[in-house]
């Protein structure tokens, strides 16, 4: 009871004194004339990949360059679902890595991230989904990972709220589902990471631009940034939604496109979706701890850089989540946001080695970003400390493009087929 009270205490307290002598979670210190490694972009990837290099490698010189503000990007704006129901080796490898870290990552950063192992549901509609889920699921059991099918009688057991019925505007005719996948809290992951690389002497920059790439011999020496030159033994580039923008400036494109994908949320409510229920093409949800419906999945038809979307996209998703969940029709929706994603021809990442000797480039994951942050931190961290390309990462090299040794993911990413 006395340390209950204490506690009590201490909140009133520091609320009082508005926080002014809690210490921060990460420093903000001022950029070094130069680094041995220098991680460009500070969402989810790049935090990961400056964390894992000083945990597992003992990089410690080293610097995140973020343009904005923590958090401010790709890895506050999506809709936190974690899976690894993908239909390649190659990428079920990759994401099932992230899969592997997720439960453990709480303890490792000593940071609640708030995952949430309450399964993946995707519906299947069509005969031609049918036979995609068949074909994933397949691969999945090959690779020696466990998903379940379920019938129309499974989905309206787990999602009674969902419209099952013979005339229902999407038929339903079953569903894939990993109980392992789930969700977690977006932020919370950014904040974790960069609390846990920053206790390992990394130097997180906000309001740090790059402009441009100072390269000889076709290595680069540094990189140049609204806040000065920099130099750098390694640069690893982590822009989500800007890679091709960034990797113009070290001149050379990459085959890849930007999109924004949409999302908002409900007004909170009582708990009545307890797993994450996806439809490809349509539209994905789940529920917050707060109670609120956290509703996405459905990309713009055109390219953007902008994190917002347009009015009829946003009724769009409205639609189908009302032709979905009939019971959802009167319930507010509280904002919206949307997430610029880079995609690349066949809806896998590029990972590992550029042109430019020193230079390293991890994006284009797609609508795959948030799930596969732990597993990309982890491989991309090896590629840059070891100099050569981790067996994980190998599939994904930019030399594929050339080689026609493609990934294609579009089928089991789910959010292309409109686009």
């Amino acid at each position: 009871m006395a340390r209950a009270r204490y506690s009590i205490f201490n909140v009133v307290r520091n609320a009082l004194r508005y926080h002014e002598e809690w210490p921060r979670a990460w420093r903000s210190p001022e950029p070094k004339p130069r680094y041995d490694v220098i991680v460009v972009g500070g969402g989810g990837h790049g935090l990961a990949t400056a964390y894992y290099l000083a945990k597992e490698h003992g990089v410690t010189n080293m610097a995140v360059l973020e343009k904005g503000w923590l958090g401010g990007g790709n890895i506050g704006r999506n809709t936190t679902i974690i899976r690894s129901d993908y239909l390649m080796d190659e990428s079920i490898a990759l994401y099932d890595k992230s899969l592997q870290l997720w439960p453990g990552l709480s303890a490792d950063l000593n940071f609640n991230t708030m995952f949430s192992a309450r399964g993946v549901m995707k519906l299947i509609h069509t005969r031609a989904g049918e036979a995609e889920a068949t074909q994933r699921m397949a691969a999945m059991r090959l690779s020696g990972l466990e998903i379940e099918r379920l019938d129309p009688a499974g989905v309206k057991a787990m999602v009674p709220m969902l419209d099952c019925s013979p005339s229902a505007p999407h038929a339903i005719l079953g569903a894939t589902l990993q109980r392992r996948g789930g969700i977690a809290r977006h932020d919370a992951v950014a904040w974790g990471y960069a609390r846990g690389a920053d206790a390992r002497g990394v130097d997180i920059i906000q309001n740090c631009e790059v402009t441009g790439f100072r390269i000889e011999g076709g290595r680069v020496l540094g990189v140049e940034t609204t806040r000065g030159y920099i130099g750098a033994g390694k640069v690893g580039m982590v822009p989500a939604g800007h890679s091709g923008v960034l990797a113009a400036k070290a001149g050379f494109r990459l085959p890849i496109e930007s999109v924004t994908m949409q999302a908002m949320i409900s007004e909170p409510l009582k708990p009545l979706l307890d797993t994450v229920v996806m439809t490809p093409t349509l539209v994905s949800m789940s529920q917050s701890d707060k109670g609120e419906l956290v509703v996405g999945m459905s990309v713009e038809p055109y390219n953007s850089y902008t994190q917002r979307g347009s009015l009829p996209h946003l009724e769009y998703i409205a639609g189908r989540m009302v032709e979905l969940y009939p019971v959802l029709s009167r319930v507010g929706m509280l904002r919206n946001w949307g997430g610029t994603l880079d995609v690349t021809t066949d809806a896998s990442p590029i990972m590992g080695r550029t042109p430019v000797d020193g230079l390293y480039m991890n994006c284009g994951w797609g609508s795959g970003g948030f799930k596969s942050v732990p597993g990309s931190g982890w491989v991309f961290a090896h590629c840059m400390a070891q100099e050569r390309t981790h067996a994980m990462a190998a599939p994904f090299g930019l030399e594929r493009f050339a080689s026609g040794a493609l990934v294609d993911e579009h089928r089991a990413a789910g959010s292309y087929e409109s686009y």
